[in-house]
């Protein structure tokens, strides 16, 4: 075949395929006012997959996704997404999962943002995975999944320390263990120096909503302060949360040194007074954190050993001291003037 003749079959082809995906996305357009997450996210791994296709096995090099971009641009200007690096995203996206992958949960769940997030993030087949289930879990927005996976998120939780699996049913146990972290990240919190537990108490209990976001899917806040009466002498509770999947109760204890075995008895305490007067029946027993801001590893493992009482000991990180947050902020405010060219 001549070079013409093969350069006009080359343009017939690609008339014919660009003509069928635009037709395939009036189809999608027309199905759904917006296309939902699972009709969004099968197009774009058709188109994808086809991209793909022509340039694999039909020879068809990179500026094909140029003038594919301009034609859709064309064809739908008031849809977005056809730039050539979302089409190169779409492309990323086909040669990183198979199609029948990305019908089922949790991919098939995740709107098309998560999933570029997830492909630009993380390198990991099973690390993807691993934060589509937990931002389907959890209902995060792309940008909270994003924060997470830089944070290391699913890499801190299950790496408390903790009796469970010597107190608790295998099943229980394992779910449990997950539910807590190693460490908690409370950056969104200042660090101030020699900070009182009360006053850490009440800066959590004013970002709650955010330290709900780092706690996971499944805890409810029931309260601060939780005063208990025990035979005529009360005692507050630092916060108590309801765990709607363990069915537990669960006490926070905070600390704001590093974790000593007497600080268990005071933990233990409350959780017994938990279980006696505010948990039904049907709740498991109380599970106990003690949150804090350092901890010995083996001390720990030691002291939770022989106790009869389901206990984590995780750790907590806070943000920068106000101060440092001032120079952090005019470095940047300095370094954006400079490369604007102001004065």
């Amino acid at each position: 075949m001549k070079k013409a003749e093969a350069m006009t079959a080359v343009v017939e082809g690609y008339e014919a395929w660009i003509r069928s995906i635009k037709e395939r996305i009036q189809r999608a357009r027309v199905k759904a006012s917006m296309l939902v997450n699972s009709e969004q996210t099968l197009l774009y791994w058709d188109i994808g997959h086809e991209i793909l296709e022509k340039q694999e096995n039909e020879g068809w090099g990179s500026k094909v996704v140029e003038r594919m971009s301009a034609d859709l641009k064309a064809a739908f200007p008031d849809m977005k997404g056809w730039s050539r690096s979302s089409l190169m995203y779409m492309r990323q996206f086909a040669a990183a999962w198979k199609r029948n992958e990305i019908v089922q949960a949790p991919l098939g769940q995740l709107p098309w943002y998560h999933h570029l997030a997830l492909l630009e993030r993380l390198k990991s087949r099973g690390d993807r995975i691993a934060y589509a289930v937990l931002a389907i879990e959890n209902g995060w927005s792309r940008d909270v999944m994003v924060h997470q996976i830089e944070l290391g998120y699913a890499d801190q939780h299950g790496t408390a320390i903790t009796n469970f699996k010597n107190l608790m049913p295998p099943a229980d146990s394992d779910m449990a263990e997950q539910t807590l972290k190693g460490e908690y990240d409370l950056g969104f919190l200042p660090a101030t120096a020699k900070m009182k537990e009360n006053k850490l108490r009440a800066m959590l209990v004013d970002k709650v909503a955010k330290f709900m976001i780092e706690l996971g899917a499944g805890f409810s806040y029931v309260g601060k302060g939780l005063t208990i009466n025990v035979g005529g002498d009360e005692f507050e509770i630092d916060l108590l949360f309801y765990h709607v999947v363990l069915h537990r109760y669960i006490v926070i204890e905070l600390k704001t040194g590093k974790f000593h075995p007497k600080d268990l008895g005071q933990l233990g305490f409350y959780m017994t007074a938990v279980d006696r007067q505010v948990k039904s029946e049907i709740d498991g027993k109380t599970i106990g954190i003690l949150l804090c801001k350092s901890r010995n590893d083996i001390v720990a493992e030691y002291s939770l050993a022989d106790l009869d009482k389901p206990i984590g000991v995780s750790t907590y990180r806070l943000g920068l001291p106000p101060l440092e947050q001032l120079q952090v902020q005019l470095r940047k405010l300095l370094t954006e003037r400079k490369k604007g060219g102001t004065k």
